[in-house]
Formats: structure tokens, sequence, C-alpha cells
């Protein structure tokens, strides 16, 4: 299957409280707890999205209006359709007094999420099961991810979803090898796809300045046992992103689906964007640091730290004061929208509004929007 390249009509937004500043341009990251068909195919009567939970998902959105957006764990379908049908009927829907929202740009690709590997990857004496594909997931697509802009894609985007796990120096496979745990076997290790979904590069044109979004959502670092297949693969996977970004030396394997070598330019500005799944401090660091801390402390990412009312509120009721601001979900900080050095932040932060907020009812159980929330980045406008 090809990536989906879209383009459509664009519609101007009425003003909004909550917009970026003019002269700024808003990325936002979001991962929509298991955004469906089953769910896009539920309507009503006249034909529009009808599903509670999206429905909240949408008023966000309309809220917050980002320039561009990731979504994670939206279902990938050939044709590209989820993403119409998102827009079409939610987005485009006014909701409370919010102006529709377009997005004219989209990049849609495969993911590894349900793809069959013909392994038994999970040990279970069988080798069809979510656990068997190429990353989790009960059908092909399942858990995708869609990056929508209203700025038009500069050239074509890279993807590393076969890039193998063993092509990486260094790894952390649990194949038996220096002391390793030998969870795979040596044709499961050699055949090991590194992402569990994908890793994507997408320039975007931002007002004349190609800005590069690097889009990715490792599996979660759980779920597994002592041999920590999937805390490994978080770790390796995050890696890639930092790889990707140092350059020189560290990235010299990488090679994209395309077959093109090498990583991310030395001098191109870039966004990272994506739920993460890995935390900075409450994650234990057993190989060496918290995985995302590969990313924080390359000297070309800023971190702007981004904070809400909502996750300081949980972190007080969690016991875990004086961070828990930085939260997007009630197991920590997980999503991140990181900007490139020399990108001047004008602003950012994670909807979540606290307990008695009048939108709170958009977070708050039940049929909240999801279980993570939105982490948005306001950039200057490139000159």
């Amino acid at each position: 299957m090809r990536a989906c390249l879209v383009s459509v009509a664009l519609l101007v937004p009425a003003p909004s409280v909550d917009a970026a500043e003019p002269g700024t341009v808003r990325f936002a990251q979001f991962n929509i707890w298991e955004l469906s068909r089953n769910k896009l195919d539920e309507v009503d009567e006249r034909g529009r999205g009808s599903n509670r939970q999206l429905l909240k998902a949408a008023e966000i959105l309309q809220r917050m209006r980002p320039d561009v957006l990731l979504v994670n764990e939206i279902d990938h379908d050939g044709e590209g359709r989820n993403v119409e049908l998102f827009q079409e009927r939610y987005l485009a829907r006014a909701r409370e007094g919010q102006a529709p929202l377009r997005y004219p740009h989209v990049f849609f690709a495969p993911v590894n999420t349900g793809e069959p590997s013909g392994l038994d990857l999970d040990n279970d004496g069988s080798t069809d099961g979510p656990g068997d594909a190429w990353g989790f997931g009960r059908y092909p697509g399942q858990y995708g991810m869609a990056l929508l802009s209203r700025f038009p894609i500069a050239g074509t985007p890279r993807t590393l979803r076969t890039l193998r796990w063993r092509d990486m120096p260094g790894n952390l496979i649990p194949d038996g090898r220096g002391g390793r745990p030998a969870w795979y076997d040596e044709e499961e290790a050699a055949a090991l796809r590194l992402s569990s979904k994908s890793h994507w590069d997408v320039p975007l044109d931002v007002g004349g300045t190609v800005v590069h979004v690097l889009a990715a959502h490792p599996t979660p670092s759980v779920f597994d046992g002592p041999e920590d297949y999937n805390g490994r693969r978080t770790f390796d996977e995050i890696r890639l992103l930092a790889d990707y970004i140092a350059g020189g030396p560290r990235g010299a394997y990488i090679s994209d689906d395309a077959g093109r070598p090498g990583p991310l330019a030395p001098d191109a500005p870039f966004v990272v964007m994506g739920d993460l799944n890995a935390d900075p401090v409450l994650d234990e660091g057993p190989y060496g640091e918290p995985a995302v801390m590969q990313l924080l402390e390359l000297e070309r990412v800023q971190d702007p730290a981004p904070a809400s009312p909502g996750g300081a509120k949980q972190a007080v009721s969690t016991g875990s004061p004086g961070y828990g601001e930085r939260w997007t979900t009630r197991y920590g900080r997980l999503d991140y929208v990181l900007p490139s050095l020399g990108l001047e932040v004008r602003g950012s932060g994670v909807f979540w509004p606290e307990p008695g907020d009048p939108l709170a009812r958009l977070v708050d159980d039940p049929d909240a929007a999801s279980d993570h929330h939105l982490v948005w980045l306001d950039i200057a406008l490139p000159e």
C-alpha cells in the first residue's frame, strides 16, 4: 500500500480565543484513543458523526486549532478514507460555537501494527496472533498515524517502517547475545523490524521554510515479562529518532523504505511529534537512562516543558506534586512536541483543564476524548 498525500479545499476558520497568535504556527500531538473505523461509522440520521468520544476530541481540536496535527491511534486503511471521515464527520462539523476545522494536506502511510510476520514473536506456539505482527495489532493498520497540515508537503516524505532492528549498532534485541535474554531465535532476530508503527520524516513548507515533522509512536514499554522485549524496543525506537537527528556516525546505519541512506541534514529545522510512551522522570531507565532522555539531551532539541492545571491536580492526587503539571496522561509525560534549536518558541501547553473548569467535560470520564491529552507548541513563523 502507498502513502496517501491528500489535498482538499481550505476553509478559513473564524477567530478563536485559543488559536495561535498572528505570526505563529501551532503544532499539536493528540493520541485519540483507538480511533477506529467502527467509531467513525457511528452516525446520526443526517449522516453526521455521533460517537461521543470523537465529538469531544473534535471540539478540543476546534478550540485549539493546530496548524499541523499528528493523530495517533487512527486506523490506517489503504484508501485514506478514515482520515477523510474524521474530517468530514467530526472536524468539519461545528461544535459548541467553535468554527469547523479542515486540513488541506494529509500524510497517511502504512504502519507495522497488525501486519503479519509469519513468526511466533510472542512465543505462544502460534504465528497468527496480534503479538506475532511486526507491531502489536489485531488487524493491519490498527493504531496508525496521520499527519494533517494547513501547510503543503514539500518534497517526498521518508518512512523507516521496514528498517530492521538488528541494523542498529548496539541494539537491545533480547536474542541471547551478550548475556541478553533469549526471547527471539536467530530467524526472528534477523527479520524483526525496529519500528512498532513507523518513523516518518514529513517536510512541510511553512511560510517558505521547510520544517521536517519527525513522527513516531513507539510501543508501550510494558505488557511483556522479565525479558522486557517491549521496553527494549521502546528504548531503541526512541534512539532511532535521536540517531536520525544527531546524524554523523550515529545515523550512518539508517536507510529509509525507499532505499535512501542517511539521517536528517544537520541544518534542517524540525519538530518531533508523537506519543513516545516514555517519561523522563518516572521511567526507571534500566538501559542507562530513561528512554526519552536520548532525545531531550540532544543539543539540537528544545524542550518547552508544556504544562497544564489538570496534570498538576492529577499529580497531587497521586502523590507526585511538583512534576505532574508536565504529565500528558494519568501515567506521566508520554506525549511530545519538541522543536529544533533555532525555532523560536512562543508558547506550549497540554489541554487538560482542572476539575471544575467548564471544559473538563471534554477530558473527564465517561466518554473522555482520550486517555491522552493534546500537547501543543507555538513557534514564530520562520522568516
